[in-house]
């Protein structure tokens, strides 16, 4: 999926958050920094979004491990304060 944006402006502490336009006009906040180098108020970029199986299969692990590690420290029950 592709989606057309225009730079409206560059807001916040050192203009470091950029206000994109959404073709239909719906705005949103895009950290600058992510941005490419040079890009200016009033330029059209085009964002590409696409889902990455194994980087969520290797999160989802990752996760799990971390959940099974706590779950070995917790004696289970209602919590008393």
């Amino acid at each position: 999926m592709s989606v057309s944006l225009s730079v409206d402006r560059f807001e916040g502490d050192d203009n470091a958050i950029a206000v994109l336009l959404t073709e239909d006009g719906q705005s949103f906040n895009f950290p600058k920094a992510l941005l490419p180098e040079g890009t200016e108020a009033g330029e059209v970029l085009q964002l590409t979004l696409k889902r990455d199986a194994k980087a969520t299969a290797d999160l989802k692990k990752e996760a799990r491990k971390i959940q099974d590690k706590l779950a070995e420290r917790d004696p289970g029950g209602d919590v008393t304060l």
